[in-house]
């Protein structure tokens, strides 16, 4: 009896323990999840690829006439903007792209290897995958250049976790005129005598580098001989006389960037990392890494894409007067202004009719 007894109290021992454990730990969650704030309806209904209408319910807006230097520089110098993507990120990527920083490109365009006449995205005719990135490259500018080259002066690729201040590129691009054969982005050193521009950074290509693109591709002076786009878009740009130029700002900060803000704010680059051998100027970690008007930033989720256009357009220091306020280059005064740019609802409702008609 006294071993049965003795049994019996030790198996009584341990079941109170695992309900005395399992007790404390639904306490302790439910205490931690009380304290957790419910992300906002849009968020969450875009993360479970819901109710994606919910996104047209918070347009980006400004109070009248307090963008007119950014509105006026957007007459001046019109920026298509296409992203490279894929089916299957349209609506994990794609869409947070489409409800933020492309709104204010004068044109916007989605490219992927397939059509989706409700998106909308172009179909270039590829298959998925990174050996086709250069594929999609080509086609895309081709495709912008037979259709779109009068509606725009500046012709932008960036990846579907890309965010980009559109106002600063146009900042920087108001000191060149659009028939001159240049590009800019994020420079990179190796395996082209100028240097070529990061693909997940952003690259940005005037009227005359598109057309000279275009032009190499026609007369077979560029081909498709590597899958690495960034660097086979360089190495056609030096081939076709286009300029490598210098995007830094007048205090030679860099704009274009490769990696997520963090990464260059408060991360520290290994001295084995790659990306020390590769960049075309000197690299710069912490709080001066980045210039205060920057352009672009790699490797940003859906939810930093969203945080990033609160914090660059609507969250600010009042009273404030910012430490770095170049003035506006003089040749910006001399652009001609073009017509009112159209919004994106009508440049992709136009777009939509071009693709149903080929």
């Amino acid at each position: 009896m006294a071993v049965i007894f003795g049994k019996t109290s030790w198996l009584a021992f341990n079941l109170g323990m695992l309900v005395g454990f399992f007790t404390i730990f639904l306490l302790l969650n439910n205490i931690t999840n009380s304290f957790r704030t419910e992300a906002p309806l849009a968020i969450r209904s875009w993360e479970k690829n819901k109710h994606m209408a919910l996104l047209q319910k918070f347009p980006h807006s400004h109070q009248p006439g307090s963008s007119k230097v950014s509105n006026d520089l957007s007459q001046k110098i019109r920026i298509l903007c296409w992203i490279m993507t894929g089916p299957n990120n349209l609506n994990t990527k794609a869409i947070h792209l489409k409800y933020s920083w492309t709104r204010h490109c004068n044109v916007v365009l989605f490219m992927s290897s397939t059509s989706n006449d409700s998106f909308p995205t172009i179909g270039l005719g590829t298959k998925e995958g990174r050996d086709q990135l250069y594929w999609k490259t080509i086609r895309a500018f081709q495709y912008v250049h037979k259709n779109y080259v009068d509606q725009a002066d500046w012709f932008f690729k960036a990846d579907d976790d890309t965010y980009v201040v559109v106002e600063n590129l146009r900042w920087m691009l108001s000191n060149y005129t659009s028939d001159q054969p240049l590009y800019f982005g994020k420079r990179f050193k190796p395996f082209a005598k100028q240097g070529y521009m990061s693909g997940g950074a952003g690259y940005v290509l005037s009227k005359e580098a598109l057309n000279r693109f275009v032009e190499g591709f026609r007369t077979g002076v560029c081909k498709h001989t590597t899958s690495v786009e960034d660097l086979a878009l360089g190495q056609c740009m030096e081939k076709m006389g286009v300029i490598a130029g210098d995007s830094r700002d007048t205090e030679k900060r860099e704009t274009f960037h490769p990696f997520p803000p963090e990464s260059h704010l408060t991360g520290h680059f290994d001295k084995s990392f790659w990306y020390w051998s590769y960049c075309f100027y000197p690299i710069v970690e912490g709080p001066q890494c980045c210039s205060d008007l920057a352009i672009s930033f790699h490797y940003v989720d859906p939810t930093l894409m969203h945080m990033l256009e609160y914090y660059v357009y609507h969250l600010r220091p009042y009273g404030y007067n910012y430490r770095y306020q170049p003035e506006l280059p003089e040749a910006a005064g001399r652009l001609p202004v073009h017509n009112k740019k159209k919004t994106t609802t009508e440049v992709t409702a136009m777009d939509k009719n071009k693709t149903s008609s080929q």
